[in-house]
């Protein structure tokens, strides 16, 4: 008897955009967040993928204290899914109407050793790292995320060094191509591990054409995922199943339920371990999601 495939399941808690602030239960405050970490874990999902944001303002931040104090908070929670702390603060350029070659407000670059110091602090199993530059929109405001070839091998770098695994985030095809290059040169270790965004603006067409694609780009060793933003958010998980691969649901990418019904980080974990299981395959414990990434246990 052939042993069902094992998949990921990632629940991506809270994020760092502008969300509806009509949801009931968004995660804002470093305990609020510890609280949806766990409730992510008793649901089902194997790991949880982190932000912080400011606990006055509800808006996404990249303070390194905020983190150290969220991810205390969780460990203090007894969560022993994979900790996956989101390392893509500090890429955001506005410009500056009046002259795009400097930054205007709401812009925030930083350097890569500000972007990762929370890494640092915090030794998380695994940070993401988002091999990309893209027109972007949060909210009603157009930005270019912005990850030079430059900072993202320093960041890399830095990981290898911390022993810190990194999420390769891609959001184009692009984007892959050179993430195999630093594969090449070094800077990621194996197994590497994808995960593939689709769905936002102006990036991937949340289509099975599209992730198919996708997937034929990576490295044949690598462990991927991907996942779709709001509505297509199950349709993805769905498709990623059945092409292979593993899946990230949760408050981050989708606040909905169904149309105009909130809903919570549980009950999208429990949404996605009914369709990976009806698809026959089985949710990875935290454990085996370890052996999987290829995450050293000290």
């Amino acid at each position: 008897m052939s042993m069902k495939q094992k998949v990921i399941l990632t629940c991506a808690v809270v994020g760092e955009n502008d969300y509806n602030k009509a949801h009931p239960n968004f995660p804002v405050t470093p305990q609020e967040i510890a609280d949806a970490a766990w409730e992510a874990e008793q649901a089902g999902a194997s790991a949880v993928h982190l932000h912080v944001r400011n606990p006055e303002t509800g808006d996404g931040s990249r303070d390194h204290e905020l983190f150290l104090d969220m991810a205390s908070r969780v460990r203090d929670k007894g969560v022993t899914a994979v900790m996956n702390i989101t390392c893509g603060g500090g890429a955001v350029y506005i410009p500056d109407p009046a002259d795009e070659g400097r930054a205007g407000p709401g812009s925030d670059m930083a350097s890569a050793e500000e972007r990762y110091l929370h890494i640092e602090k915090i030794l998380p199993e695994v940070c993401s790292i988002d091999v990309t530059t893209q027109n972007q929109q949060d909210g009603d405001t157009d930005m270019v995320y912005l990850n030079t070839p430059f900072t993202l091998k320093k960041m890399a770098k830095r990981f290898q060094e911390l022993g810190v695994k990194p999420e390769i985030e891609v959001f184009a095809p692009g984007d892959i191509m050179l993430s195999n290059k630093m594969i090449e040169e070094g800077y990621f270790d194996a197994p590497p591990c994808f995960q593939i965004v689709m769905g936002n603006r102006w990036g991937l067409p949340a289509t099975p054409e599209t992730m198919i694609y996708m997937r034929d780009l990576l490295p044949e060793n690598a462990q991927w995922a991907a996942f779709g933003i709001g509505r297509m958010q199950m349709p993805m998980v769905a498709q990623a199943v059945l092409l292979g691969g593993n899946v990230r649901v949760g408050l981050e990418d989708n606040l909905y339920l169904s149309r105009g019904v909130f809903a919570t980080n549980g009950q999208l974990v429990e949404r996605a371990v009914t369709i990976i299981e009806n698809l026959g395959c089985e949710v990875a414990s935290p454990e085996e999601a370890r052996v999987m990434l290829g995450i050293t246990i000290c």
